[in-house]
């Protein structure tokens, strides 16, 4: 069962904004929360570096930023992860009309709020209208209806707040939920390190977190990153507890880790999928239908990886979840009770 202690951690940290770009006032809520449970905690750009006595014990990485709009003019408001990633037609580095589309759909009549991107302030509320593409940036412009005063540059975060229906837990999880379970670690007596990324959803967390491993990195730089897992269904999600990765688009991951972590899982009958293995048996009945595969996913570890040359290696380890990207992602109590002893014995702490 999950504790009260981590239940309320999560519905606290999931009401605070964190849109990629603008996770700094994030990150002083991270730090308040990892001080008062005995963390040192150092800032970097990008990052938030919480260590215990060991640090070099385990560390286990998370990305804190969620998606959210950013005003880019006079009552225009762009999806953030693409600003943030300059992914517009401007650079030749256009986002799919059907990505777009998909997005401006999930999101309808949601409502959101502006906030200081330093200090967390709120600055006012207002409900999405409607959506469209730009044809001259090809890129999603957002109507918000209330902050007709908010400036270019002001984040707007969607209104968020934990739901706990039946057995799942509900809000916009990726990943402000294994960011908990790391905040929680360190209550249960983590003596290792937790990194805090901020940009995943826009693919450059990777490099600050590369960055401190050049400065700071031991010679066995084994990494543990945790986030969530999307599937399409509810029932096809909870067919696993958790889910693991052999290797991405990018990368192989760590074998001999891989496999304590499945070793684990069979001595505690806890069940487990291969996420990389699921996307390539989907791929052979797509191609078998005439249709386009899809990509392995290209994660935060596959990314340093590669860009490592083997100054860090690990493997992730993943909550399966629904509802990608939306304020109704849902994640099973049961996955997530599994999920944190796993971290307890990865990092040796007493349980939750």
């Amino acid at each position: 069962m999950l504790s009260n202690e981590f239940i309320d951690l999560l519905k606290a940290i999931v009401r605070q904004p964190s849109v990629v770009g603008a996770e700094y006032s994030f990150f002083r809520v991270l730090q308040r929360e990892l001080e008062e449970r005995g963390a040192n905690v150092t800032w970097y750009e990008g990052l938030l570096v919480a260590q215990g006595s060991k640090p070099f014990s385990t560390m286990f990485s998370a990305h804190i930023d969620r998606h959210g709009l950013i005003c880019t003019g006079p009552n225009e408001f762009q999806y953030a992860a693409f600003v943030s990633a300059d992914r517009t037609e401007l650079l030749n580095n256009s986002v799919s009309t059907e990505l777009m589309t998909k997005i401006a759909e999930r999101f309808q009549s949601a409502s959101v709020f502006a906030y200081e991107p330093w200090s967390g302030v709120y600055m006012g509320n207002g409900i999405i209208k409607s959506s469209y593409i730009c044809e001259f940036r090809n890129n999603l412009i957002f109507e918000v209806e209330g902050l007709d005063d908010v400036v270019a540059g002001t984040p707007v975060a969607f209104k968020d707040s934990l739901k706990i229906n039946g057995s799942l837990l509900e809000a916009q999880l990726d990943n402000v939920l294994t960011a908990a379970v790391l905040v929680h670690l360190f209550s249960l007596g983590f003596k290792g390190t937790a990194f805090f990324t901020a940009q995943e959803e826009s693919g450059k967390s990777w490099r600050y977190l590369l960055e401190w491993f050049r400065r700071f990195g031991g010679s066995t730089n084994r990494l543990f990153v945790v986030d969530t897992s999307p599937f399409p269904s509810v029932d096809e999600a909870h067919h696993q507890q958790l889910v693991l990765r052999e290797k991405d688009a990018n990368a192989s991951f760590n074998k001999d880790v891989t496999m304590v972590i499945e070793d684990f899982c069979q001595k505690n009958n806890i069940s487990y999928l291969y996420k990389d293995r699921y996307v390539e048996e989907n791929n052979e009945r797509l191609v078998s239908l005439g249709k386009k595969p899809r990509s392995l996913g290209r994660t935060e570890l596959g990314r340093i990886i590669a860009a490592s040359n083997g100054l860090v290696d690990g493997t992730t380890i993943q909550i399966p979840s629904t509802g990608y990207h939306t304020m109704e992602e849902s994640a099973s109590k049961e996955s997530v009770d599994a999920f944190i002893r796993l971290l307890t014995v990865l990092s040796n702490v007493r349980g939750k």
